[in-house]
């Protein structure tokens, strides 16, 4: 009988030690947080827009991602759920090659400017300390033009709009630190011209620009 009362004791701890672990657990990646982002950011022509014409032109631009991210996370159990917003920009910019090729991919002479994200994101732990995640929503990127007669600079921007995918790893430093890693795939099918000074924007026109961002993070949560 001693024995019985001791397990059913024992087990009785074990059951309510459980949701106190869980909570324990997933509190690590529960609630607000804010985070400086920096990173490798390609764009590059659509499958529709490519010119295979010449094969010198790899019609890509390539730079530093840099930026700030927020969100806020909810755990469930072993599951994250959250929303989150960014601010970025970048230094890619369209060259001349060596030989002379131009690499415009479909939008002219540009360089990246701020990109603007707001998306959802879920995931499940690996460990306790670690979070594994797919990622999606909005993006709204600006491509600055880059035109000048020699004493006036062009004032006029491309706003893109488009969706994103990606999927990354969070891991806790420590109770309200973290790092993280991903990848980010983005494609950007309408744009428009905005007009810096008091002129109306254009209308919207289809494009066909594709982004990949390799992504790292450091963090805190509140």
């Amino acid at each position: 009988m001693r024995k019985i009362s001791a397990v059913l004791a024992a087990s009785l701890a074990v059951a309510a030690a459980s949701p106190a672990l869980a909570q324990e657990v997933n509190s690590t990646f529960t609630g607000p947080r804010v985070e400086a982002l920096v990173g490798y950011d390609i764009s590059r022509a659509g499958s529709t827009v490519d010119n295979d014409v010449n094969e010198d032109d790899d019609e890509s631009i390539d730079g530093l991602l840099y930026g700030v991210g927020v969100g806020y996370d909810i755990a469930m159990g072993g599951a994250v759920v959250g929303i989150e917003g960014e601010w970025t920009d970048g230094t890619a910019k369209t060259e001349f090659t060596p030989s002379g090729d131009f690499e415009g991919f479909g939008l002219g002479r540009v360089e990246t400017g701020r990109d603007l994200y707001v998306g959802v994101r879920a995931g499940i732990l690996a460990t306790p300390t670690t979070l594994v995640y797919v990622k999606g929503g909005y993006t709204n990127a600006r491509f600055n033009v880059l035109a000048t007669d020699g004493e006036t600079q062009l004032s006029q921007n491309f706003d893109t709009d488009g969706w994103r995918l990606g999927a990354g790893a969070e891991m806790a430093l420590a109770e309200n630190m973290f790092v993280k890693a991903e990848y980010r795939y983005s494609n950007y099918s309408e744009g428009e011209l905005d007009f810096e000074a008091d002129v109306p924007d254009s209308e919207r026109f289809g494009i066909d620009t594709d982004r990949h961002q390799f992504v790292v993070g450091v963090g805190i949560r509140f």
